[in-house]
């Protein structure tokens, strides 16, 4: 029997996914076969440009891939994977139109996350000057480790606000319901994070454009919320090609607001590097 995949809407997500997933994976392949490639890469150029805005890329605080540094820092890197890693989720789970925040208990500790990246950003950041007390040495590995808790927060905050705004019949429920629920998005994020420190270039070059995504998918969500809610129109959607034009302006306006950002911080220092003295 042909399955057709309109009966079968989690069949469609999940065949969504692996097409984009393998797409990136053929870029990743292609891209780390040549050090050229990277150096030339279109897509990572792209993304160096939307990092640029929001992230310090001090290259002894980044992940490199074949030599090509990330184009977010550790810290960053782990926060837009994160929040991308959560929209993922939310999409394969069918739960796009949940729109609750979780229950206290479980916000006390996703803000408990975002502590931990305060700890360690400012014990990073004391080690810019040499005579500064800090708790211990920063590595690469808890910049990415605490980032991406930060990430899981935003995201689960962000994305069910996007859905109250878009949907006119939102589903009244929080993306994380349970703590063992918290617990699945924490063990996936762990895996990503191993997966990102095994240093397979193909693999990193993915994890790469994927933070980069979910940067622009945040930044998108605040952009559809502050949008419809400032002219009145959210909470209208009630199919999903209603949402069309409300997220490709979200999207566009991200991709605008990064750029000139960037131009901004390109004419004031002329360099892609990191500015010193930022943690």
């Amino acid at each position: 029997m042909i399955l057709r995949l309109r009966e079968h809407p989690k069949l469609r997500r999940w065949g969504v996914l692996g097409l984009a997933v393998l797409a990136l994976l053929v870029m990743g392949f292609y891209a780390v076969t040549d050090v050229s490639h990277l150096t030339h890469s279109y897509t990572l150029n792209g993304a160096d440009w939307m990092g640029y805005a929001v992230c310090h890329r001090i290259t002894e605080r980044s992940f490199t891939v074949n030599g090509r540094q990330f184009p977010l820092c550790a810290r960053c890197t782990g926060m837009y994977l994160g929040a991308a890693l959560v929209l993922v989720i939310i999409f394969l789970s069918g739960r796009s139109r949940w729109a609750n925040l979780p229950s206290m208990k479980i916000m006390i500790v996703l803000i408990g996350f975002i502590g931990l990246m305060g700890i360690d950003g400012v014990n990073s950041y004391s080690h810019f000057f040499p005579n500064a007390p800090h708790l211990y040495e920063p590595r690469n590995w808890l910049r990415l480790l605490t980032g991406m808790g930060t990430g899981l927060t935003m995201g689960i905050f962000m994305f069910p606000a996007l859905a109250q705004t878009l949907w006119q019949q939102p589903i009244w429920l929080s993306p994380v319901e349970t703590f063992r629920e918290l617990g699945g998005y924490v063990g996936v994020a762990l895996v990503l994070v191993l997966v990102l420190l095994s240093n397979q270039p193909a693999i990193m070059y993915v994890l790469a454009i994927i933070s980069t995504l979910g940067l622009l998918a945040l930044l998108m969500a605040i952009n559809v919320v502050i949008f419809l809610i400032l002219l009145k129109k959210d909470g209208r959607a009630v199919q999903w090609r209603e949402t069309a034009v409300p997220l490709v302006i979200g999207l566009l306006l991200a991709i605008a607001e990064l750029s000139a950002i960037s131009l901004l911080r390109w004419n004031l220092t002329g360099t892609m590097a990191g500015l010193p003295g930022l943690p």
